[in-house]
């Protein structure tokens, strides 16, 4: 617990949150804090003439033209574009924070429940406010510092964790001094101990009906009060029902009746709390295996430590046998080389010492995070849960991020690398000097594949191997092979240092051989054992009748030889499950709905990719259109890994696609724009993308409708679904569907 005592404490005065709000930023901040550290803009950045210029009221400042504290300023702010214009003088809070001195309350007409309330929350006009922990900057509307809602969540987690580090309750009725407390009378709000109990309160009579408790819940019954119900900070009297997934707020009825949030998406209160305490979960399971690897990660740098240590007294034991045996013109030799020794005893221990510092230190924050998230999943209050459950699960991300590769390993060895060369004659003496230890001349033992870490998914296959636990012989680099999926030659998929890959653009319902091999400069290690590698796979799925009712296809194929011939029979793949992939979208997407559902923040097209590649089989998948505004023209299709991401899919040479708006359609290759058919989209449209690679065929339907065919050459290779959209579109993502009957039975004719 006391790791998370630091997630408890304001940023601004050090202790502990008192009536904390949440800024804009998702940051807390204690409301006496967050007026002190005002600062009033000129007249010129008025809420009134912001609206007139159409900024929102919370929309932040651009940092590169205000600076509103600095390590190195003369303490005071100043605001960009104005010349000479001041602020209040300000000073810094125990954490470094510029706190800027609180201006005269109001007259005492507001009735808050803080005793200072009506100072805390009436700020000067033009106010402005600097997050302390992100240093995000905006100016505040009329309400000030009532526009911020509280947060409750936190409030409660401060209130346990202070109960929790609260000295032990003396007894009340000791005469001379008093004992530790062991029992708590609710009717007579006593804390007894036992001999007190015994002699004052014996279990008869009307007293045999109290009801006795342990001090510290005696102590919760008389602090708790019942928290007050979350209400609308833009509606006092509204209490919270819904939930803006655009906003990332809670929402009441009123505001939707006014229509604040009448184009975005609203779900149930309950619901998304649900959802994000277990997104929250889920998040904490990676961190606190990464915390759990660190554990065992010190545990294993202390042991060097002591490694070390033994390992230098051999060191020196075997170098003075060696120096003593020398003649006397050895001695003055042999203290230099001591000295270079315990130089290198102390560069090891210094960068073990300092890596376990650093560990040490990562760990502590690690764990106070967790130990507050763990907390914050106890809290019963939806509302105030949701107001900072996305910024706790982007944190413990973030951490576990930084648990990256090479963070738990060791940066020294134990062993130390020097040879002491005795062969020379007597003249050579004063020349004698450490030479470092050669690389050895063995080829490394062949490795061993972890099989519990080894698995495949859709049609990537993720491996992992290692060294022999007692081989000695350094390694360079290792040489994972695969063959084609079909008992064929292996080819190498991948050479470096790490001990794990992921194989992306296999083929589905495949099986592989998989093995590995070391090398270093002497050489290259026998192969490891082979691995059997099983790509997605199931039963053909059954497909339902309706879907075929109006479907007609538009086909794009190939002119050319087919991968399989035409004659053969069509090899249908098993069901493909995948999302948008987030890792090569363009940074103008928005993702939501578990990566299922995309829109853009951009009125250019940008482009996104699934997250799965096919090469082989026949894949089939739907968009349905979610928001249609003002008559874009989104493009669907299918594309390879390295399509420009910031331009219409099908401008260059790297996808093959389908762009329609509410009238009509297209289909475009390289920039070339070909058969035009009427019939367009409107909110609530679905678009069908079938691909085929045994008739090298893309075809694409619009709620059922036909399209015209149009060719092109070599359909071949690894390909991905592909998307492109602005922001007057938003699509969702349908996968694991079977392949329409219409195109089983056209397959299946001669």
């Amino acid at each position: 617990m006391e790791e998370m005592e630091e997630e408890l404490k304001c940023p601004v005065c050090g202790s502990f949150y008192r009536e904390p709000i949440i800024l804009p930023c998702s940051h807390s901040i204690c409301l006496a804090c967050a007026r002190n550290i005002l600062v009033q803009t000129p007249d010129a950045d008025s809420p009134q003439s912001r609206r007139a210029s159409g900024v929102s009221d919370y929309d932040y400042l651009d940092l590169d033209k205000m600076s509103l504290y600095s390590e190195a300023d003369s303490g005071y702010g100043s605001y960009g574009g104005f010349a000479s214009a001041p602020t209040t003088p300000c000073q810094k809070s125990p954490n470094g924070v510029r706190v800027f001195p609180p201006v005269m309350p109001p007259p005492p007409h507001h009735h808050l429940h803080h005793p200072h309330a009506a100072s805390l929350l009436h700020v000067p006009r033009n106010s402005c406010i600097t997050c302390p922990q992100c240093h995000r900057s905006l100016i505040l509307d009329e309400r000030g510092l009532r526009g911020f809602a509280k947060n409750r969540v936190l409030e409660g987690v401060i209130d346990r964790y202070q109960q929790s580090k609260a000295a032990a309750l003396k007894c009340q009725l000791c005469e001379k001094i008093p004992k530790e407390a062991t029992v708590m009378c609710e009717q007579c709000d006593v804390f007894y101990c036992e001999p007190c109990r015994l002699r004052c309160h014996p279990p008869r009579g009307p007293l045999a009906k109290h009801r006795l408790v342990p001090p510290a819940q005696g102590r919760v019954s008389r602090r708790l009060s019942p928290r007050k119900i979350a209400t609308c900070t833009d509606h006092e009297l509204e209490n919270h029902s819904m939930y803006c997934v655009q906003c990332k707020m809670p929402v009441c009825y009123q505001c939707l009746e006014e229509g604040k949030h009448s184009s975005h998406e609203v779900k149930a209160l309950g619901a998304m709390w649900k959802l994000h305490k277990s997104q929250l979960s889920q998040a904490l399971n990676g961190l606190s295996d990464r915390a759990r690897e660190a554990k065992e990660f010190l545990v294993q740098l202390r042991n060097m430590v002591q490694q070390i240590q033994e390992n230098s007294v051999e060191f020196e034991a075997c170098l003075v046998a060696q120096c003593d045996a020398l003649i006397d013109a050895l001695n003055r030799r042999k203290i230099q080389l001591l000295a270079r020794v315990n130089k290198e005893h102390e560069h090891k221990l210094k960068v073990v010492r300092d890596q376990i510092s650093h560990c040490t230190v990562k760990l502590r924050q690690t764990t106070g995070l967790m130990e507050y998230c763990l907390e914050v999943i106890k809290e019963n209050d939806p509302s105030g849960f949701l107001q900072i459950s996305d910024a706790l699960i982007r944190r413990v991300h973030l951490t576990e991020d930084q648990w990256g590769k090479g963070t738990l390993t060791p940066k020294m060895t134990t062993d130390f690398d020097l040879n002491l060369d005795s062969a020379p004659l007597l003249q050579t003496i004063h020349q004698l000097d450490f030479v470092q230890m050669k690389v050895p001349s063995a080829v490394p033992a062949p490795p061993i594949l972890q099989l519990e870490e080894c698995c495949t998914d859709n049609n990537s296959a993720t491996l992992s191997w290692k060294q022999p636990p007692l081989s000695a012989v350094q390694v360079e680099g290792y040489i994972l092979e695969l063959d084609d999926g079909n008992g064929g030659q292996f080819r190498e998929v991948f050479v470096g240092k790490e001990t794990m890959c992921t194989v992306d653009g296999l083929h589905f319902n495949s099986t592989y051989n998989a093995r590995v091999k070391g090398f270093n400069k002497a050489g290259v290690s026998q192969y490891s054992k082979t691995l059997v590698l099983q790509t997605s796979e199931g039963p053909y799925p059954c497909l339902p009748a309706s879907l075929a009712a109006r479907l007609q296809i538009s086909t794009i194929s190939s002119q050319h030889e087919f991968l399989h011939h035409s004659d053969q029979e069509p090899c249908f793949s098993a069901v493909a499950w995948f999302a948008f992939d987030t890792s090569s979208a363009h940074s103008d997407i928005i993702f939501s709905n578990d990566n299922l559902t995309v829109t853009c923040n951009s009125y250019d097209d940008r482009v996104v990719l699934g997250k799965t590649g096919f090469s082989k089989g026949i894949h089939y998948w739907e968009l349905t259109i979610d928001r249609y505004d003002n008559h874009p023209d989104p493009a669907f299709g299918v594309a390879r890994l390295d399509v420009v991401k910031d331009m219409m899919l099908g401008k260059d040479d790297k996808a093959w696609a389908m762009y329609v708006d509410n009238n009509r359609s297209w289909f475009m290759h390289n920039n070339s724009h070909t058969n035009r058919t009427e019939g367009g989209i409107a909110k609530g449209a679905t678009i069908g993308v079938l691909l085929d690679f045994t008739r090298r065929s893309l075809t694409f339907s619009i709620n059922e409708d036909q399209q015209g065919p149009v060719a092109f050459e070599n359909l071949e290779g690894l390909f991905f679904p592909a998307v492109s959209l602005n922001r007057n579109v938003q699509v969702t993502l349908h996968t694991g569907l079977p392949i329409p009957e219409f195109y089983t039975r056209a397959s299946m004719q001669p």
